[in-house]
């Protein structure tokens, strides 16, 4: 009797801890962070993400930073305006790009200055369907301030 419960706890365990990789499948593709200039407090981050599920990103941390930010630019008139957003949707199997002038993440008051070719660390909050979420643990490279992909000067 006991190895039948101890089986079915086991079952029951590997059941909950596949639901929850299958809800974390959310793979990320070249992650980079723009380096700083000495007293600059803030930089973006940069990457792909791509969902096996509909999911959407709700959270970002870093201990590089005190405040992360999942940030929008858009055109408002004839100015290229940047606002914090609650959440990004992350449609099942369609990448979603965060880039230079579009959808990004924002690390703001930074503890030390990021430098070329150092490792920041980011940990994604991601939010399933069922409201269930599950973090993604992310060691994005610094690329130096002119790296491909500069986005045109904007207003907060």
């Amino acid at each position: 009797m006991k190895n039948r419960t101890i089986a079915g706890l086991c079952v029951a365990l590997v059941a909950t801890v596949v639901s929850a990789t299958a809800l974390a499948q959310v793979s990320v593709s070249e992650p980079w962070v723009r380096a700083t200039v000495p007293q600059q407090k803030a930089t973006g981050a940069f990457m792909q993400l791509t969902a096996a599920e509909d999911a959407k990103l709700v959270e970002v941390r870093s201990p590089a930073a005190k405040v992360v930010e999942v940030h929008e630019m858009a055109m408002e008139g004839n100015v290229m305006k940047m606002r914090a957003i609650p959440a990004l949707a992350l449609p099942a199997g369609k990448p979603v790009a965060l880039k230079p002038g579009g959808y990004h993440v924002m690390l703001i008051d930074l503890v030390a200055p990021v430098k070329e070719g150092e490792t920041v660390p980011l940990t994604l909050v991601v939010e399933g369907k069922d409201g269930k979420r599950t973090t993604v643990d992310v060691a994005a490279t610094v690329r130096p301030l002119n790296a491909p992909g500069v986005a045109p000067m904007h207003k907060h």
